[in-house]
């Protein structure tokens, strides 16, 4: 993670360490803010020319400081520039003070705003650093702001947003641009921080890499910079077998699409074989269907350890359209030693105790990929789903902690997280692979690369990847059948 700053993530807390780190290095921190209000004043100038005024909001910390420099660039550049503070300026301390001074327009009281039309927002007030509800005025500013349609350029984050979490405090603005400094927050990518901050800028204002990358955590962007060099290469002596065999559990008659859809994503993320394993009442109903993927009756678990015997099973997809019941645990203790996917009825199949899954599957390498939207994700971890002071990434840490399992997240925010503490956010999912099927053949991709011999981490980060990209290509309106067509690995 450490290695591709581009995909660093981090907290506000972190961030702060390494501005302290940078100001005992020698570094001139007031020089730090100037370029820090330079950059938001040069995007404002670059974004909305057309703005007859820029209203500098500053805040009581060294965010407000940064919109004190922004604003007396503006007003340099020749624009009109009105400030409005929240708190006294004359408690300001440090950098925040010295820019202060140097800003010659003389402001007034945050509560005194009244939008004009032409007027453009450079929202000074909190930053990232918030960890509390907005102040009431605050709010009364938030109101009149959207109300009016007001374009807003954030520094470093929406003010009310907390950047550790990506949660509204009280009310925050949203922004159609934001400008952070060194590295992105969790705030900015996880919801519904990321819809709030517009498109984010991260601008270089001099802190050295190896400050800011001491300061990384295990948490960062899902990009193909964390798992492509996993990826299997093609090689002039593969053979289907040597490519890896898939097998996805089908459920009854009436529900059997759900599999087929795995089934078929798996064979296009690159599984050499796939077998949808059928019970005896939807054999027909599969085969009438089934083409390049082979199908095999299986009724009861005695016939899954006879299948079993062959080493060459390595990889499971067991629980779309499967059935939620005893069948359904059954089956997946049984393959505590292969790599499963348990997706939907089968996550929901031990919602009454987890624990059998997660001892089942407590030794050796991660082997077993959990991927749970929110309500499947608080049927096997109420506690942690019900803590509302973790973020996203932190439930899902915890969560793989616990059940020594890969988790996928999932959201428009999906977050994968690993036992070991690596955690990616995935930011290239369109809304419209929130259709019927789409996390059907998210498992499928996902045990696809499984049987291929990816880790566990990294098959599921580049599957939840791949499955965005392919969204994005298929556009509005997808299917999850077009879906499957427009995967590329």
């Amino acid at each position: 993670m450490k290695s591709d700053h581009e995909t660093w993530l981090l907290t506000p807390a972190a961030m702060g360490r390494a501005d302290q780190a940078a100001a005992r290095s020698g570094i001139n921190s007031f020089g730090l803010m100037e370029k820090a209000g330079q950059a938001v004043a040069a995007a404002a100038l670059r974004l909305l020319p057309g703005a007859l005024r820029f209203v500098v909001l500053c805040g009581p910390g060294n965010n407000g400081g940064d919109g004190y420099v922004a604003a007396r660039a503006l007003a340099d550049a020749g624009a009109e520039v009105a400030v409005f503070r929240l708190g006294d300026p004359g408690r300001l301390r440090g950098d925040a003070a010295k820019a202060f001074a140097r800003c010659a327009i003389a402001g007034e009281a945050l509560d005194r705003y009244e939008p004009r039309p032409g007027d453009a927002i450079i929202d000074a007030i909190f930053g990232a650093g918030l960890d509390r509800p907005v102040p009431e005025t605050v709010a009364a500013v938030v109101d009149k702001v959207g109300a009016q349609g007001l374009p807003v350029i954030a520094v470093d984050l929406p003010s009310g947003l907390d950047g550790r979490t990506g949660r509204v405090l009280g009310a925050a603005f949203e922004a159609c641009h934001t400008v952070t400094f060194m590295s992105r927050k969790p705030g900015h990518v996880l919801m519904p921080g990321r819809r709030l901050c517009g498109p984010v800028e991260v601008y270089d204002i001099g802190i050295p890499q190896r400050i800011v990358a001491a300061e990384a955590g295990p948490a960062g962007l899902n990009t193909p910079a964390a798992w492509a060099a996993l990826l299997p290469k093609a090689e002039p002596e593969a053979h289907k077998f040597r490519r890896g065999h898939l097998t996805v559990f089908s459920g009854p008659a009436t529900t059997t699409g759900a599999a087929r859809l795995s089934a078929a994503a798996g064979l296009k993320a690159g599984a050499g074989l796939v077998t949808i394993a059928s019970p005896t009442n939807a054999l027909e109903a599969n085969a009438a269907q089934l083409t390049a993927v082979m199908l095999k009756a299986m009724e009861y678990p005695a016939a899954l350890c006879a299948y079993l015997e062959d080493p060459r099973h390595k990889a499971f997809v067991l629980g779309p359209g499967f059935g939620v019941g005893s069948k359904a645990r059954d089956f997946a203790l049984a393959l505590n030693d292969r790599r499963l996917v348990l997706d939907a009825d089968g996550i929901t199949s031990f919602r009454d105790d987890p624990s059998v899954l997660f001892e089942a599957f407590s030794t050796g390498e991660t082997r077993l990929v959990l991927t749970p939207h929110e309500g499947e994700f608080a049927r096997l971890f109420p506690d942690i789903a019900g803590d509302k002071s973790l973020s996203k990434v932190d439930m899902a840490l915890a969560a793989a902690a616990r059940s020594h399992a890969v988790i996928v997240y999932k959201g428009p925010d999906t977050v994968i997280a690993a036992p070991n503490g690596r955690a990616l956010v995935n930011t290239n999912a369109p809304p419209s692979l929130a259709t019927a099927g789409s996390g059907d053949v998210l498992a499928g991709m996902i045990g696809g690369l499984l049987a291929q011999g990816v880790p566990a981490f990294e098959a599921a980060a580049a599957g939840v990847w791949h499955h965005g990209e392919a969204g994005n290509r298929a556009g509005r309106g997808l299917t999850a059948e077009e879906l499957i067509n427009l995967i590329e690995l």
